[in-house]
């Protein structure tokens, strides 16, 4: 697929994921918004991986640590054709396997279970160690929010995958500057992050995580080190009243913003 259809699908994403967060009345929207642009590519693109055959031993492995954000990925999930497409209106709802966080006993494409955060990271560089010492030739995706990366065993796992020189390890950090409450910079500011990672022997790539042409070839980018792409992202990207504000963290629109929203978003398509 190429830039221009992955766009394309990313907005498309934006719109199905905004619906179902309306009629589930709940949501991590901010993140979600800011985080699809990487999963399209990612689906799209980059990852090998086979709907039909979840488990297939040779497929990349994807480990959303941003749980939180498990909507999107549902949505991504649905239009690759792991779930039916028509599931995502079941979102949250009682007896639904698309939970608020994603559970890999449930739903086919989640590697693991995320949510508590500072795991995905440690887990993702467990399954990349895996793939070194059995000789299997899967690459190791996993995204983390900025906020998270506040966590001591996110650090820990950076080190032991310099350590271990897991160059079949991509760490793609969400960087949209917000977290639960407040901004990155009043709570604890990592920022810069590259310098910090560069100092664990990490390759480091910066980009604009919103813009298709900058996600897809640093996604695609192999070196002889763990790669980190430090994306620089918009929480609430597509949504003008959402975008850059903390307060759309956890939050659903009114009835009047959900038109506006729908509009917008439509208009891009």
């Amino acid at each position: 697929m190429d830039i221009k259809e992955l766009e394309r699908l990313a907005r498309e994403i934006r719109l199905r994921d905004l619906q179902a967060v309306f009629e589930a009345g709940a949501g991590h929207i901010g993140g979600e918004m800011s985080v699809i642009d990487i999963l399209t590519a990612l689906y799209f693109r980059v990852l090998k991986i086979w709907p039909d055959q979840p488990k297939n031993p040779e497929r990349d492995r994807f480990v959303l640590s941003k749980g939180h954000t498990a909507c999107a990925l549902y949505v991504t999930l649905a239009k690759r054709g792991f779930i039916p497409e028509e599931e995502i209106s079941t979102f949250l709802r009682p007896h639904s396997r698309l939970n608020g966080h994603p559970n890999c006993n449930k739903v086919p494409g989640v590697e693991t279970n995320t949510g508590p955060l500072g795991h995905g990271l440690p887990v993702s560089v467990g399954m990349a160690k895996a793939a070194k010492l059995s000789g299997a030739k899967y690459h190791t995706y996993v995204v983390t929010g900025d906020g998270e990366m506040q966590e001591g065993s996110n650090w820990e796992a950076i080190m032991a995958a310099a350590q271990f020189k897991l160059d079949n390890l991509t760490l793609i950090i969400d960087h949209n500057r917000f977290q639960q409450g407040a901004s990155l910079y009043d709570t604890n500011d990592l920022a810069p992050l590259r310098p910090k990672l560069e100092a664990f022997n990490w390759e480091v790539t910066e980009i604009n995580g919103n813009a298709m042409n900058e996600v897809v070839p640093a996604l695609e980018h192999r070196g002889s080190r763990p790669h980190c792409i430090v994306a620089h992202t918009n929480k609430g990207h597509g949504i003008s009243f959402m975008q850059d504000r903390v307060d759309w963290h956890h939050r659903v629109p009114s009835k009047e913003q959900y038109e506006i929203a729908i509009a917008e978003l439509s208009e891009a398509l």
